[in-house]
């Protein structure tokens, strides 16, 4: 049953302080609203609660990019065509950079935010294992001050995170020191654009003289919540990879990959096709490492 429209009042401060003290006059009762694409899903669906919304639409510190030597900073409201778009985004952290093309139609990746997209916490989500692997930090800020929190910490369970109800998520920062990782990441939907994943894999390695030096995987629809899989990276962490190699540690990181999720069966997909195509995407992975 689609909702009607007019039973939602909006508000659209034009400052940031503005929209704090908002979230801060009643917290809980406001929901804030960036580039929408999420919010008028739930809208049709009959899903989104009749609560006041707060638009972000005209808070333009929210919507940056900032390089430094050592790190880049993307505001909240930035869009997923800003990213995208980005010279340093595309060089330095191409993980993100896909993620952000696979993220609905250009309509939607020209309203859509990145800050929308982690809040919203949707299990398929595209950008969020992208982040995991690059240990994403978020800027969270209130009325009541500012603070910092990793990224692996924000989600809690499906839909739910660490965000209080009167904080918005300021911005993202990723360290630029990835430069020497092999990237991976491929999105099985069904089909090849506007696709909801049914399951995706980001990864990240470093080796040296054909040892995983340093390995890090995270996915989408694998859980309740976008995740990292600690428990397979600590199969093939500091293990020498080669063709006699590669088939004992896939077997055994195949093996700790299915303990550690929990995929279920919906509208896209089943958990056993789930389970199979993430230990296939692991394995294509793998074997690029091989090849290096």
């Amino acid at each position: 049953m689609h909702s009607n429209p007019a039973q939602y009042d909006l508000i659209a401060p034009t400052t940031l302080e503005a929209v704090l003290d908002i979230l801060a006059s009643e917290p809980g009762h406001y929901t804030p609203l960036a580039g929408g694409t999420e919010i008028m899903v739930a809208l049709g669906a009959g899903r989104l609660p009749r609560k006041p919304l707060v638009s972000l639409q005209h808070l333009d510190e929210l919507r940056f990019i900032e390089v430094l030597d050592s790190e880049i900073t993307i505001g909240a409201r930035t869009t997923f065509t800003d990213i995208r778009r980005d010279a340093v985004i595309a060089t330095d952290f191409p993980l993100l950079n896909l993620a952000a093309s696979w993220t609905g139609s250009v309509a939607n990746q020209n309203r859509g935010t990145i800050g929308g997209n982690i809040v919203n916490g949707s299990p398929a989500a595209d950008s969020p294992p992208a982040l995991l692997v690059y240990d994403a930090v978020l800027t969270l800020i209130s009325t009541r001050g500012t603070r910092l929190m990793p990224y692996g910490d924000f989600h809690l369970g499906y839909k739910k995170t660490a965000l209080a109800p009167d904080e918005l998520v300021h911005s993202i920062t990723l360290q630029r020191d990835f430069k020497d990782y092999i990237p991976y990441i491929r999105k099985v939907g069904t089909r090849n654009a506007q696709a909801i994943s049914k399951v995706a894999i980001a990864a990240l390695a470093r080796m040296n003289n054909g040892t995983v030096e340093d390995i890090r995987i995270g996915a989408a629809s694998l859980r309740d919540r976008p995740t990292r899989l600690p428990a397979t990276e600590s199969v093939l962490q500091n293990q020498a990879l080669t063709v006699e190699t590669l088939g004992p540690l896939l077997e055994k990181a195949r093996a700790a990959l299915r303990r550690e999720t929990l995929p279920i069966d919906d509208i896209r997909s089943t958990a056993r096709y789930r389970s199979a195509v993430a230990g296939n995407l692991l394995e294509e992975f793998l074997r690029t490492l091989v090849a290096v």
